[in-house]
């Protein structure tokens, strides 16, 4: 099941990037892995911020959070669409894998699998 979808938006200056969003949306930083951003409201949308992915390779354009990523990863292998990143335990604490679609947009597919201090 899918829990939420979030955009993730490439930006050139991070920085600026979150101050303009957190100023204009009232958006708070919920988590900052230097060189990914991600902004939410208090009632929980939303919005991720990019200057590149920290496990290298392609930036995402989306990201969809699901309760069980192992099934999700398999059919994306069974529906036959290009596998960007595999599924890999992050040390963030995030379980995930990266698939290109049929439109060649880049999908973050990931779970929550542990609660750890970010850094």
């Amino acid at each position: 099941m899918v829990q939420r979808i979030v955009p993730d938006i490439l930006v050139y200056d991070l920085p600026a990037a979150v101050k303009e969003y957190s100023v204009i949306h009232h958006l708070e930083v919920v988590m900052d892995l230097g060189s990914v951003v991600t902004l939410a409201d208090a009632d929980g949308h939303q919005l991720t911020l990019i200057a590149a992915d920290p496990a290298g390779g392609v930036n995402p354009e989306m990201s969809i959070f699901v309760d069980d990523v192992q099934a999700s990863h398999d059919a994306a292998v069974a529906a036959g669409v290009e596998i960007v990143r595999p599924l890999t335990a992050e040390p963030w604490g995030v379980t995930r894998f990266f698939y290109r679609d049929g439109a060649g947009h880049v999908v973050n597919v990931g779970t929550h699998t542990a609660t750890q201090e970010r850094p």
